[in-house]
């Protein structure tokens, strides 16, 4: 019992000495933002002199009008044709009208087979003459 005695005043010494936790306010998050991606704008096709046979064309279209292509390359967010002829080589990438649309020709490329840049229509005409 002599020993309980210190013991047990020790041990109320030691509590008066600890402080309580401070009351804090409460912190408040602010709400999340919701954000949202922005749509993507049209797409704008420019059509020169020329391009209007090609232009907003389909891949069937342009097969029933150049044939067969030597290279049809499907990418992650369009295609690729590429029609070969004496004159030039023509490719023409097709992308969706609008999300999940039908893929049409939205540009042309041309030229000669050593890689010098030709005029795009009249590749386009050069290839419809053959």
């Amino acid at each position: 019992m002599k020993h309980v005695l210190p013991l047990t005043a020790t041990a109320l010494l030691l509590v008066g000495c600890v402080s309580p936790p401070e009351a804090r306010a409460p912190v408040r998050q602010p709400a999340p933002v919701e954000r949202k991606a922005a749509p993507l704008p049209p797409r704008t096709v420019i059509v020169t002199r020329g391009l209007e046979g090609v232009i907003g064309k389909d891949a069937n279209a342009l097969k029933r009008v150049f044939g067969e292509p030597r290279l049809d390359v499907i990418e992650v967010y369009g295609r690729k044709l590429q029609f070969v002829g004496k004159p030039c080589i023509l490719d023409v990438f097709l992308y969706p009208e609008r999300k999940g649309g039908r893929e049409v020709v939205t540009y042309v490329d041309a030229r000669r087979s050593d890689g010098t840049a030709v005029d795009r229509a009249a590749c386009i005409e050069g290839l419809l003459n053959r």
